[in-house]
Parts: structure tokens; C-alpha cells; sequence
């Protein structure tokens, strides 16, 4: 019986249509690819505090959570990963995003997201966004 890892990510939303990711730190698994900024959720700790949570220890910015944007279940081979991702906003416009615990980040559309090198668990999650999107 594998893992289970509880993940939640930030479609959050800078200029209109141009959502933040992050590219992992170099030492990270599944290094250099990019994602959607989040992280862990603890034991007990609802999705919604475990992004604020995250956000503001990985990249020093300060959040507001809204509606569910998606979620996706991933196998990896030594664990798995329930995946949930929030659109977000920023609390305070203008944040600096801080890269202590990121490589590099970009604001992109979600078309542009696909020149990007993703973990499988996010690509399945843009895909979905992607197809909300068309059929919005």
C-alpha cells in the first residue's frame, strides 16, 4: 500500500488571465519542473489554511482563498497524491514573490502553461483546467 499525500496548489491569479508557477528548487524530487505553487497539507489542517499556510512559507506572499478550481487524484509509484487546487488572489497587489524555496517563477495564461515542463499530477490538472476553460 503506497502513500497517501495530501497536496493542495494555487491557481493564483496576478493580471487578468496570468496565473503564478513555480519551478521546484534544484535539491527537490521531480526537480526543475514546474507546478502550481502550494505544498502539504498537515494532519487536521483544512485546504484552505494549508495553501495560505504554504504560500506564505514558500514564497512570501500572502493570500486569499476562494472557490475550488479542481481536483485530481495521482498514482506515482511510491506514493500517491490527492491533489486540490483553489483560485486565489492576492492580498495585497503587487506582492514580490520570493524564490528562497522556489528556483524561478512566471505569470502565463494557461495556453502558455504547456511550454513548460510539469509533474504528472499537475499536467493531468492543467488539462482539466484547460478543458473547464474551453467549455466556459
Amino acid at each position: 500500500m503506497s502513500r497517501h499525500i495530501r497536496v493542495v496548489g494555487a491557481m493564483l491569479e496576478g493580471e487578468p488571465g496570468h496565473y503564478l508557477i513555480t519551478q521546484r528548487a534544484k535539491t527537490a524530487s521531480l526537480p526543475l519542473l514546474w507546478e502550481f505553487p502550494g505544498g502539504r497539507a498537515h494532519d487536521g489542517e483544512n485546504d484552505e489554511a494549508a495553501l495560505v499556510r504554504e504560500l506564505k512559507e514558500r514564497l512570501g506572499l500572502d493570500v486569499v482563498v476562494d472557490e475550488p478550481a479542481t481536483q485530481t487524484h495521482y498514482d506515482y509509484p511510491l506514493y500517491a497524491v490527492d491533489f486540490r487546487v483553489f483560485h486565489c488572489r492576492l492580498k495585497h497587489p503587487g506582492q514580490a514573490v520570493s524564490h528562497a524555496k522556489v528556483n524561478d517563477h512566471a505569470w502565463v495564461t494557461l495556453e502558455q502553461m504547456s511550454q513548460y515542463r510539469f509533474p504528472p499530477a499537475d499536467e493531468r490538472t492543467l488539462l482539466r483546467l484547460l478543458e473547464l476553460e474551453a467549455s466556459a
